[in-house]
């Protein structure tokens, strides 16, 4: 994804069907951020935000960011992934995706000679008080192609 084109992203289906925006992305791609607001069709029974909604707005961006850094030599798949609700979504919802040198140095050293490697990233959902909505956990699964 170019810079010119991650503003395209936000018309990706499941991002724009749950009213998902990435609202920064750097030119390194190594920190992305995203916001959604509190729309008619992304609430719930009970009129927060949907569960589901709150999930996708985590769910790429960690993989697409290690797509971006490690460059087509590796494969990047998404391999497991938990949410824990810790209070109602009300009003507009951030997550904030960074990527440190170290983090990708150590993910390149532990997938070489054609070991796989499953780095585990954490991500908050937050409020516009800075209050905890939802906690991600994401797993993926790295290795060097043709190793």
């Amino acid at each position: 994804m170019s810079q010119i084109h991650w503003r395209l992203f936000n018309y990706w289906g499941p991002l724009l069907g749950a009213g998902i925006r990435m609202d920064r992305v750097s030119p390194n791609y190594r920190e992305i951020d995203v916001s959604m607001k509190l729309y008619f069709w992304n609430r719930n029974y009970v009129g927060t935000h949907y569960g589901g909604s709150l999930y996708s707005m985590t769910d790429p961006f960690y993989a697409v960011m290690l797509i971006e850094n490690l460059g087509p030599e590796y494969v990047v798949w998404d391999k497991a992934a938990s949410i824990r609700f810790l209070r109602p979504g009300r009003g507009r919802v951030y997550a904030e995706f960074r990527l440190s040198d170290e983090m990708l140095n150590r993910i390149r050293a532990q997938a070489s000679n054609g070991k796989s490697v499953e780095p585990e990233f954490a991500v908050q959902v937050l409020n516009e008080e800075g209050e905890v909505v939802a906690e991600v956990q994401k797993t993926l699964y790295v290795r060097r192609k043709n190793d």
